[in-house]
């Protein structure tokens, strides 16, 4: 055996990979993803297969970005990469740089898909559909600053409503890394608690260029926010996932902004009319009134509640006769009796009865009223209704 001609696996596998690099540095391969992995690094990791066959795709953090969808398993797609070997497991795998539908149909395969997945959880349901104001005093618009989308709302607010205040939050509206753009701008609005409506939409274009609105990261977000959502992607055609999970869709950017406001000019007209007819209107009413009450005040059933209210203050009116009478006879009988007690209390009033010629005989501060209580060693007094003199004894 020639010991010169036998490889070791690294190396016939770096022959094999040098090959296969160099054979296949660019190539454009169409197939079915399956078994589709996005890594927490930002990787992508995918099957690529047909009928026949499959082979192993990698697509890297960075790279990804440029896709405008989001891949699923089943999705039919054309990759653009070169043909690479991954020695610690000899596996050979296509190291992708680009990505894109097979063609128009996976797009709109991708779109009913996603279309019933959200249907199924409830996010087109009308139960979940905000009113829109009559009267915002600001909009939110999601849309890209730069575009004639958002040159058409402006000009449509100014006419309509120009009080009304316009704040964006701009973002790409297009291309990759649009959808995540989109989230973000109406997070932003959501976090303000002056904006009473959003405007979320873009002008017309194709499936491709509208896709943006049909990413499942871009129906939630407007989904969840807590301001109605009005949607208004591309021409009065176009539909897209936005528009079902909306609280409003409107088929064109400038048709949000008529959805979204009152019209200046009517509300002006309504003022003017009202103000004419005012007067007229309130006369009209009181005389309709007056009449109304003076049916009332002539009708027996308004009479009876009268006379009745007048057969009882007639009864309070007595009652309060008899109480006053009462009262005067018993206060009469009471002063009556008062005079009685005053004259027997003044028969025992003894300045009344030294007027009369009697005398008291005090001794110790003490009233002496027996001959045997009185002590004729010591001194006392006696009381005269004129004057008092003291007895030694």
């Amino acid at each position: 055996m020639n010991l010169d001609n036998i490889l070791t696996v690294s190396e016939i596998t770096g022959q094999i990979k040098s090959l296969l690099e160099e054979n296949f540095a660019e190539i454009s391969v169409v197939g079915e993803i399956s078994n589709f992995k996005a890594h927490v690094s930002g990787h992508w990791y995918f099957t690529l297969k047909d009928a026949n066959a499959q082979i192993s795709c990698t697509m890297w953090r960075g790279v990804n970005s440029y896709v405008f969808f989001s891949p699923e398993d089943g999705m039919k797609v054309i990759v653009k990469g070169r043909l690479t070997v991954y020695p610690p497991r000899g596996n050979y795998q296509i190291d992708v740089r680009s990505m894109k539908p097979a063609g128009v149909g996976e797009l709109q395969a991708a779109f009913e898909k996603l279309k019933q997945k959200l249907a199924a959880e409830g996010l087109f349901d009308e139960e979940y559909k905000k009113p829109i104001p009559q009267f915002p005093e600001k909009i939110g618009i999601v849309t890209a600053i730069d575009g004639a989308a958002f040159k058409d709302m402006q000009s449509v607010a100014k006419r309509r409503y120009p009080a009304v205040e316009l704040v964006i939050a701009p973002c790409r509206v297009q291309g990759p890394g649009s959808a995540e753009e989109i989230v973000e701008s109406i997070k932003l609005l959501n976090q303000r608690d002056d904006i009473d409506v959003i405007i979320v939409g873009r002008g017309g274009g194709s499936l491709e260029d509208l896709w943006a609105f049909n990413e499942e990261i871009v129906a939630r977000a407007i989904f969840e926010s807590r301001i109605p959502v009005i949607s208004a992607v591309g021409h009065e055609i176009d539909f897209t996932i936005s528009d079902f999970v909306a609280d409003l869709r409107a088929p064109t950017p400038s048709a949000a902004m008529e959805l979204a406001t009152p019209d200046i000019n009517e509300i002006f007209a309504f003022i003017d009319e009202f103000s004419y007819n005012f007067t007229d209107k309130i006369f009209s009413l009181v005389s309709d009134y007056k009449e109304t009450v003076e049916s009332f005040l002539s009708s027996y059933g308004f009479k009876l509640p009268i006379d009745n209210i007048r057969t009882k203050e007639q009864y309070l009116d007595n009652l309060f006769y008899r109480f006053q009478n009462n009262f005067d006879n018993i206060f009469q009988n009471s002063k009556n009796r008062l005079e009685l007690l005053k004259v027997k209390l003044e028969k025992f009033d003894t300045n009344r009865i030294l007027e009369r010629g009697f005398t008291l005989v005090k001794q110790n501060d003490r009233v002496v009223t027996r001959l045997k209580n009185l002590d004729k060693k010591e001194k006392f007094n006696l009381i005269f209704y004129d004057g008092e003199t003291i007895i030694n004894g």
